[in-house]
Order: structure tokens, then C-alpha cells, then sequence
């Protein structure tokens, strides 16, 4: 038996990524935008709290997994089209998503910025589909 390779890596952290994206997109981020303006600072706090716990994890395997494709070869279009994609929506979250949380924590729910949020989302879910499809093709 032989151990992972990075395509497989990769394969696997792009369909964690999926997955993962898949469920804030349909499930957590409408029923976020839902809350109540007098239950938002409360419900905000907590899903920042929270979701950090499978976010920063699951951005270091995803992270890794990229490296490691990036290091060990051979670069096929498959794959760096699955660490380009990965890397789209590592910035939109840098750029777009985490600022518009930010902004959100401090102010409370502005339809501009949940818009904002929600836009940055689809584009997410958009670029880790590509990056598992891609990863699935490499």
C-alpha cells in the first residue's frame, strides 16, 4: 500500500472545502441575514465565535494541501487551476467577506453589507466548486 499523494490531498481538502462552503452558503448565512436587528449583535458575536473553530483548520488543510501540490509536481493545468481557484476564495474572504464582518460587528445588520457578504459568498462557493471539479480532473 502507498501513502497520499498531493493530488489526493488536494482532492479531499478541495471536497472538505466544498462541503464546508456548501453549508455557510445555503445554511448558516441566510439564517444569519434572518436574524433580528435586535438579536444581531448576540447572533453575530456567536457565529464569529464559532465558526473560527472550523474555519481556521480547515483554511490551514487547504493551505497545506496547495503547498504541497505546488512542491512535489507536476504542475498539470488540472491542479493549478484547483490552487487558483482555492486562492480565489481564500482573497475574496480576505478582501470582501471578514471586512464586511468586521464592519457588520460593529455597526449591526446594513442591508448594503449583508448584500456584500452574501455576493462574497456565492463567488466562494463558486471557486471551491471549480477547485474540487478541477482537483477531481487533476
Amino acid at each position: 500500500m502507498t501513502g497520499l499523494t498531493s493530488t489526493e490531498a488536494l482532492l479531499a481538502a478541495s471536497g472538505l472545502h466544498l462541503g464546508f462552503q456548501a453549508v455557510v452558503t445555503i445554511v448558516v448565512y441566510p439564517a444569519l441575514a434572518s436574524t433580528p436587528g435586535d438579536r444581531w449583535h448576540e447572533v453575530h458575536a456567536a457565529h464569529s465565535r464559532r465558526i473560527s473553530y472550523v474555519v481556521a483548520p480547515l483554511y490551514f488543510v487547504v493551505a497545506a494541501a496547495c503547498v504541497w501540490v505546488l512542491v512535489a509536481g507536476p504542475h498539470t493545468v488540472w491542479a493549478l487551476t484547483a490552487l487558483a481557484s482555492h486562492a480565489v476564495a481564500a482573497a475574496t474572504t480576505a478582501a470582501v467577506a471578514a471586512p464586511a464582518h468586521g464592519r457588520l460587528g460593529r455597526t449591526g445588520p446594513s442591508g448594503r453589507e449583508i448584500g456584500r457578504l452574501l455576493a462574497a459568498d456565492r463567488v466562494r462557493l463558486a471557486a471551491t466548486a471549480a477547485a474540487f471539479v478541477a482537483a477531481l480532473l487533476a
